[in-house]
């Protein structure tokens, strides 16, 4: 069985950042699909788009989970490299 993720306590009740991308917004730029980060609501852009936000945000931060934004359908560890 895989170890648990232990980041989980990181996670908060958080409020959206923008609704797209923050950092594409401000550069007038397009995403592909969207992530929240769930210790701050920072919005960033996915690996599949060519800035990748979210995951600059991470390193950056140090937030190690996100979720999938809008529809919160998942959510990612950064740290364990798993969903959660």
């Amino acid at each position: 069985m895989a170890t648990p993720c232990t980041h989980l306590d990181m996670v908060h009740d958080v409020a959206p950042s923008a609704q797209g991308c923050e950092e594409c917004l401000k550069m007038g730029d397009s995403w592909v699909q969207l992530r929240m980060c769930l210790e701050c609501g920072h919005v960033g852009c996915c690996d599949a788009s060519k800035n990748k936000h979210a995951t600059k945000h991470y390193h950056t931060t140090g937030h190690p989970i996100i979720e999938n934004y809008p529809s919160a359908s998942w959510r990612w560890c950064y740290v364990d490299e798993m969903n959660v």
